[in-house]
């Protein structure tokens, strides 16, 4: 006896297409983050790396970004994750850029609510800011053809390196646009109330997302079922939601959800 097997449905075929496209894209950044750290450990075991500055010798470390970004010619691609002479010094330094570069500047949302006024007068016509939750490495990439990499925050041996392998670029660059993508814009990031931008509302956020009921998340989240149930509210108002699937949406467009 033939069995005959139904086609499946086009929304089946078409959520298999998207999850095959998302799986690849994670495998794609997983690859470019071990490029960087391999591209990272070269340089470190080489006798005399290209331009090195101690994070805490500010004149070097100054000199440095001077002569990356003073060099741009049409594009400039920088992250930036705390207040410090890092941030300062880039910020100082765009102020002198033209208008013919497009800048594009991704802060944390620490580095962005301190920096704002300096942001703000940034006079570039062709100049992006976005704010991002996910974790980021300070870097400035000029012109797809050089990059300066400032090293993990901590440890008396820190560094920043200035890179030029061509490959080594290509990755910084797209793991900056991968960051960049899921980022908010700044006047987003501004509308946000405080509560939202507090590590406990993106746990609510994130259990929302999760599917888990009130009781479940409460415990998860070590608060009784009422006060979660209050965040809950608190999180659905500040976002305008009615309803906590419009919830989670509107999150996930704000860039308030990791991946």
């Amino acid at each position: 006896m033939e069995t005959v097997v139904d086609p499946p449905d086009a929304e089946d075929v078409e959520l298999t297409a998207s999850d095959e496209r998302s799986a690849h894209l994670e495998q794609t950044l997983l690859q470019v983050q071990a490029l960087i750290e391999s591209s990272m450990s070269l340089y470190s075991r080489q006798p005399a790396p290209p331009k090195v500055a101690e994070p805490t010798d500010v004149a070097a470390l100054e000199n440095a970004l001077d002569r990356l970004i003073g060099g741009v010619h049409h594009s400039l691609s920088v992250a930036l994750t705390e207040p410090g002479d890092f941030s300062d010094c880039v910020l100082r330094l765009l102020a002198r850029i033209g208008p013919t570069v497009a800048v594009r500047v991704l802060c944390s949302a620490q580095a962005a609510d301190a920096s704002l006024v300096c942001l703000r007068r940034l006079p570039q016509p062709r100049l992006e800011i976005r704010v991002c939750e996910r974790e980021l490495r300070e870097v400035v990439v000029v012109d797809g053809a050089n990059a300066l990499v400032r090293g993990a925050a901590g440890g008396s041996g820190t560094q920043a390196t200035v890179v030029n392998d061509a490959g080594a670029v290509r990755a910084l660059e797209l793991l900056f646009a991968g960051a960049w993508s899921r980022g908010r814009k700044l006047t987003d990031h501004l509308e946000l109330g405080p509560r939202l931008r507090t590590e406990f509302a993106r746990s609510v956020l994130e259990s929302l997302r999760a599917g888990h009921n009130d009781d479940v998340a409460a415990r998860r989240l070590n608060v009784s079922l009422r006060t979660y149930r209050r965040h809950v509210a608190e999180v659905m108002r500040e976002l305008d939601a009615i309803s906590r699937f419009q919830a989670g949406a509107r999150a996930a467009e704000l860039g308030l959800l990791a991946e």
